[in-house]
């Protein structure tokens, strides 16, 4: 991959903690990042103008083959926080994706996940040409 930060696309969406995302000490399950990350890549995809919904109709899926958290501070029930999802690396397979969680200035989690293009059964597929033909392409 080029190390040129301009090449590298990013996305940021507000996310507000809801009450039944929240353990019974009222703090953010750890389990909900993974829920935020992808609700990151979603809105970062549908920026370049694409639909995950519209993706699985044409047969074009993508699984998460590896995840990384690194838990940094707690949110608690109805803070409001910034989710920024950068795109990373691609391949003609795969995608990987690097995430900051902040409320406000303070980093509650920093994450990074590898996604790979599958299809309905599955398998390893490429990614469509016509999908990385917009600003989704990164050099490799």
């Amino acid at each position: 991959m080029k190390d040129d930060s301009a090449s590298i696309l990013e996305h940021s969406v507000i996310i507000r903690v809801r009450y039944p995302e929240t353990d019974p000490m009222g703090y953010l399950h750890h389990s909900r990042y993974l829920q935020y990350f992808e609700m990151g890549r979603i809105e970062l995809l549908r920026s370049q103008g694409h639909s995950y919904a519209e993706l699985e109709k044409q047969g074009v899926f993508f699984a998460v083959f590896k995840a990384e958290v690194r838990y940094k501070a707690p949110a608690k029930y109805d803070d409001e926080l910034t989710l920024i999802t950068k795109l990373i690396k691609t391949t003609h397979v795969r995608y990987d994706h690097a995430y900051v969680l902040k409320r406000e200035n303070v980093v509650l989690a920093e994450a990074t996940t590898t996604i790979a293009c599958v299809d309905r059964q599955g398998e390893l597929q490429q990614i469509p040409d016509w999908l990385n033909s917009r600003d989704l392409s990164l050099p490799g």
